[in-house]
């Protein structure tokens, strides 16, 4: 079994000018098992995008331990896919070719297998008759979508979703989010995913941690015990809803940009 585990991580960025330091993150403590969804929510700069950053290694704590199975993170690994806010696609390579790019790597692009799943991604994601476009020929969202399968496929054992599907329309979001929850049922590996949309964190994770700033710490942990598929509508659902948005002390900031912001996204179907 896979075991993501953060023990009191700490992470400061120094400023440009002068000795100061931003703190990010104020001693970090949760663990991830296999089987786990974990939704991510929180105000804008309570350190969400960072938590994602360091278990991909792509930066480092300032102090505490990161470790999966019991192995210090010391930089980036396939077994830890991630997909960000904005695509990172290589602008050289075609759509298809964008998406086999770790199966040619690997030697896996002739797999038939691997073959039938690239294809059923690209029908999923629209992006069938763009296979010979480049990324810039290519919208924001198809760019994300694409950026988005190009994870998925390699159904690494931790899943890192940095909110990307924000860009994309409610119809395709909602198909995305389903097929998100059919990969990781399918792998049982672990996920976490940062959202500004409280129904998607809902939809989604068996766990929502709600974070609070700044330094960004983590404000509460929240099991998840409706049933999939979950009915957006439910009593259970806004039930939990409400919890979620109060932990967020909406109550008390209903005039504030940032809260009316983050109840607009949360109120979108």
């Amino acid at each position: 079994m896979n075991v993501l585990e953060l023990s009191h991580v700490y992470k400061g960025f120094a400023r440009t000018e002068g000795e100061e330091v931003t703190q990010a993150l104020d001693d970090i403590n949760f663990s991830v098992h296999d089987g786990e969804f974990l939704s991510i929510v929180g105000p804008s700069g309570c350190g969400k995008s960072t938590i994602m950053r360091l278990i991909a290694g792509l930066i480092f704590p300032t102090a505490g331990t990161i470790t999966l199975n019991g192995e210090i993170i010391k930089g980036t690994d396939t077994e830890r896919g991630m997909v960000f806010q904005k695509p990172t696609l290589f602008p050289w390579l075609t759509v298809e070719k964008n998406l086999n790019f770790t199966a040619r790597m690997q030697g896996r692009r002739h797999d038939a297998e691997y073959k039938a799943e690239a294809e059923r991604l690209l029908e999923l994601a629209g992006l069938s008759e763009f296979r010979n476009d480049y990324p810039h020929q290519l919208s924001g969202g198809m760019a994300q979508r694409l950026a988005l399968i190009r994870t998925m496929i390699n159904h690494p054992k931790v899943f890192l979703l940095d909110e990307p599907l924000g860009a994309l329309d409610a119809f395709t979001r909602m198909n995305m989010q389903d097929e998100i929850l059919s990969l990781w049922q399918r792998s049982n590996h672990i996920v976490l995913m940062v959202t500004h949309d409280i129904d998607e964190a809902i939809y989604l994770g068996t766990r929502i941690i709600v974070m609070a700033p700044r330094p960004g710490r983590i404000r509460e942990d929240l099991k998840n015990d409706l049933p999939y598929p979950r009915v957006r509508t439910s009593d259970e659902f806004l039930g939990l809803r409400k919890k979620v948005l109060e932990l967020l002390n909406f109550g008390q900031s209903k005039n504030t940009k940032e809260a009316q912001k983050q109840l607009e996204r949360s109120n979108k179907p």
